[in-house]
C-alpha cells in the first residue's frame, strides 16, 4: 500500500497545470500534445480571460504557469509576489475581424458601420486584452460611440467565438490564431486588422510560486520549453509573432 501510494504522489507530481489566455487556446493545445510526447509529462490547459486567470492566482488557484493575453496581468502577479520568474514575452497576437458572412476587405471603417453588422461582439476589455485592442481600433478609425450600442462583450475570446459562430453576433473582434485553428478552418470569413490601428499584442508567461509547492521541476522544464523553436514554430503556425 505505500509502494502505490508513492507511486501515485510520484504520477500526481508529474501534471503541469498550465492557465493559458483563451486567445492561445489552440496553439496551446498543439504544444501540449507535443510536450507531452516528448517528455511523458501531462499537461493540464485551464482556459479564460487573462484577467478572469489573474483573479483566480490571486485566491489561490493551483497553477504552476500563467500565460496571459498581455504583459500588464502577469507584471502585477510579479510585483504583488505571486511569481517565480519576471514576465517573459512568448508571442505577438494578432487581431482579426471575424463573421459567419462573407467580409469584403477593404475599408474597414465603413464595413463595421454597415447595417448588415448589427452587433459586434468584442471580449470584455477590461478582463482581456484582445478586448482592449478591439476598443482601440474602434478608436482609432473614430467610430467607438457609433459602434458602442451594438457592442456584444463576451467574458473572454472563447466566448466572442461562440458569439459569432452562434450568429448571436453578426461580426466580432477576435485573434488570429483562433480563425487559423483546424477547429475554426473554413468557418466564415476574416480580415487581419492593420497592425498601426492597436498596440502590440505582446504576451506574457510567469512561472508561478504554486508550482514551488506542488512540481517545480516538470513545470521549469515546460516554462522552458516555451521558448524552444518547436514551440515557437506552432505559435508562429496559429499566426503569432515570436521573436
Amino acid at each position: 500500500m505505500l509502494l502505490l501510494a508513492l507511486t501515485c504522489k510520484g504520477i500526481a507530481q508529474k501534471t503541469v497545470t498550465v492557465a493559458v489566455a483563451a486567445n492561445a487556446q489552440f496553439a496551446m493545445k498543439e504544444i501540449e500534445k507535443n510536450f507531452e510526447k516528448e517528455t511523458g509529462i501531462n499537461l493540464e490547459l485551464i482556459i479564460n480571460s487573462s484577467g478572469k486567470i489573474t483573479a483566480q492566482v490571486k485566491e489561490g488557484a493551483p497553477f504552476d504557469i500563467f500565460l496571459s493575453a498581455d504583459m500588464q496581468f502577469p507584471e502585477a502577479l510579479f510585483k504583488e509576489g505571486f511569481t517565480i520568474t519576471n514576465p517573459e514575452i512568448y508571442a505577438y497576437g494578432s487581431l482579426v475581424l471575424w463573421s459567419m458572412s462573407k467580409l469584403e476587405k477593404g475599408n474597414i471603417k465603413a464595413l463595421l458601420l454597415s447595417d448588415k453588422f448589427d452587433k459586434v461582439a468584442i471580449a470584455n476589455p477590461k478582463l482581456a486584452p484582445y478586448g482592449e485592442a478591439a476598443i482601440e481600433v474602434l478608436n482609432y478609425y473614430k467610430i467607438y460611440k457609433t459602434i458602442e450600442p451594438r457592442i456584444v462583450n463576451g467574458e473572454s475570446i472563447s466566448q466572442v467565438n461562440q458569439y459569432v459562430i452562434s450568429g448571436a453576433a453578426a461580426i466580432g473582434f477576435t485573434a488570429k490564431s483562433v480563425v487559423l485553428s483546424p477547429e475554426m478552418t473554413n468557418k466564415g470569413t476574416w480580415i487581419e486588422l492593420d497592425a498601426t490601428s492597436y498596440s502590440p499584442i505582446a504576451q506574457g508567461v510567469v512561472l508561478l510560486k504554486k508550482s514551488a509547492e506542488q512540481n517545480f521541476k516538470e513545470a521549469e522544464q515546460f516554462y522552458k520549453y516555451l521558448f524552444s523553436e518547436k514551440a515557437k514554430s506552432v505559435f508562429k503556425k496559429y499566426g503569432y509573432s515570436v521573436k
